[in-house]
Order: structure tokens, then sequence, then C-alpha cells
């Protein structure tokens, strides 16, 4: 007969403590693993945000580069670190996307094993051509590709990639049959598209914009479904043809499951005036970037979605981890 009552104190404890453990946070500093290299995206995002974010909360927030295993190595150390709050982890389309897609065994659940906090920013892949090619939209593209199928080539930056991903969705979509190229990183990828080496890649939009704009590759289509403010004059391939498509490389802040909700709540809370402000605004947008923010339960859905849109393209296409 006192069940009911006890159980209302004790949510009422746990609802008082959680408050004050929110409150107090953090008497130390935060660290923000990264799957990826010093001087990638996903580092620049991280230092961009943490930055902003140690002034928020008032203590320092040191970005921890570990890459290794196509992202794998980095993912793996951050789900298994301690849930007190004082690890972070920038996750992106790569390890909460295209490797839950491509490997059939993890060492963590790339959903179980975390709690998503905020959906940071996003950016586009850009369709670009070698100038000799003879088309000049994407309908062009997908009319010549036809007149020649399995003579036309595009580059990734490696085997599963979102590059590749692009492609091949690119390729069903469009029911045209190109050759993949991988290269070992975007960077040659998009060198062998400058000299004339394979005839079309998917780039991302900061390291094409120059290019393009110099005329050493055309860019004919962004992936996303809205324009790219960098590229407005491109249209996006959905409104070329393809409606439905839609990909693009994401960032957003995570933390190891069993993180106390309270400062997943202040974390979002605080990030969420973060991206508002101009000059993080400004240092996103300079890389290419729009600011997204949101709900964890908004991230939440955009992860699971995104596994699953990976996850069908990789076994329609047979894409496989090397």
């Amino acid at each position: 007969m006192f069940r009911t009552p006890r159980i209302a104190v004790a949510l009422l404890i746990a609802a008082v403590c959680g408050t004050a453990l929110a409150q107090n946070y953090p008497s130390k500093a935060v660290r923000i693993v990264i799957a990826q290299a010093p001087g990638s995206a996903t580092d620049v995002i991280s230092r961009v945000v943490g930055n902003r974010l140690s002034e928020a909360l008032g203590q320092s927030i040191v970005v921890d580069a570990r890459p290794g295993a196509g992202g794998v190595l980095g993912t793996d150390i951050a789900a298994h670190s301690p849930a007190d709050g004082y690890t972070l982890f920038m996750g992106n389309n790569s390890t909460h996307g295209s490797n839950p897609a491509l490997y059939s065994k993890l060492p963590y659940d790339a959903i179980r094993d975390f709690m998503p906090i905020i959906y940071v920013a996003a950016t586009p892949y850009v369709l670009s051509v070698h100038p000799s090619m003879p088309v000049k939209t994407l309908k062009e593209l997908i009319a010549f590709a036809k007149t020649r199928p399995g003579e036309i080539n595009y580059a990734s930056a490696g085997n599963g990639s979102t590059h590749h991903f692009s492609g091949e969705l690119l390729k069903s979509m469009a029911g045209i049959n190109l050759v993949h190229v991988p290269y070992k990183g975007s960077t040659p990828a998009l060198g062998a598209l400058v000299a004339g080496e394979v005839s079309m890649m998917f780039s991302n939009v900061a390291d094409t914009q120059p290019l393009f704009k110099s005329g050493r590759i055309r860019s004919i289509a962004v992936t996303s479904q809205k324009r790219a403010a960098a590229l407005p004059e491109v249209p996006t391939i959905a409104e070329s043809g393809l409606k439905d498509f839609d990909v693009t490389s994401w960032f957003g802040l995570l933390a190891p499951a069993g993180t106390p909700a309270a400062i997943v709540t202040r974390i979002n809370s605080e990030t969420v005036k973060v991206l508002q402000r101009p000059d993080v605004r400004s240092a996103l947008n300079a890389q290419g970037l729009e600011v997204i923010s949101g709900t964890p339960e908004q991230f939440a859905s955009h992860i699971k979605t995104e596994i699953a849109r990976m996850s069908k393209i990789a076994a329609s296409a047979g894409i496989k981890a090397d």
C-alpha cells in the first residue's frame, strides 16, 4: 500500500540529484574524442564548438584525436569510456552512418552504446566532372552515361567512404553503370579528377569550391535537398530529377550510454547557445557547413535513419569493408 508513495519519493530524489549534478557539472576538464586525424573537418568543428562550450561550462575542453581503423578505434574508445559526462564524442556520417552499414561486427553498437546530445552541423557533397566531359548538368551526365555503360569512372576517398556511397546511390537511382575508382583519401581522389585521371567525383564543399571557381573542375549538382549556401549557383541532385537523393556529411555530439540525463540536457542547452553565436556560425560556414542544432531526440532519430539508409545502399551495391 506504500509502494506508490515510495516510488514517487524515489523519483523526486532522483530528479533533485540530477539537477544538482547538472548544476555542479563540470568540475574538471572535459574531452571530446574524435575518430579522425588532427586537422580533419571533425577536428576543426570540435575545436570551434569546444572552445565556446568551454567558456559556457567554465572548464577546459580538450579534443582527443584517436584515428585508425576507418574511425572504429576512436568510436570504440568513446563508447567504452566512463559515462560521467567527462568524455564526449564528435560523431559523424562515417562513425554513425556508413561504418555500422559496412562492418558486420563492431566492438560497439552505434545506437545502444551512445546517447545523442545534439546534431551540430552538416554539409552536402558536390558532384563535379572534369572539364573535358561534354556535360554541364546532371541530366546531361545521366544521358551521356547511358550511351557509354561502364566507360565512365568516378573517384572516391576509399571503399566504403561516403563519396563511394554517393556514387552507388546515383548509379542505382539514375540507372547508369559507373566504375568506382577508390583512392586513399579525398585529397588524392580530387587531384585525380583535376588531372583528368577520372571523369567525376563527389567531394566536400570546402575542397571543391576553389577548384570550381577557378574552372579546374565543373560542379553540376549538390547532394543535399537544398542548395549549399557556399555554392548557390549549383542545383541539387533532387531538383535535377532524382528527387529523393539526399546525402550529407554531418557531425554531432554524443556521450557514452548511461551518461546522466541531466548532464546531457545541460550540454545540449549550452551547445544550442554556442551554435547561435555569430562567430561560431561564421567559422562553420567558412568550412562549407550549415549549423543544424536541435534536441537529443531529433539527433537520435537522424542517426537511426542514416544507419538504415546506408545499410540499404550497402546491401544493394554489395559494399563491404576492405
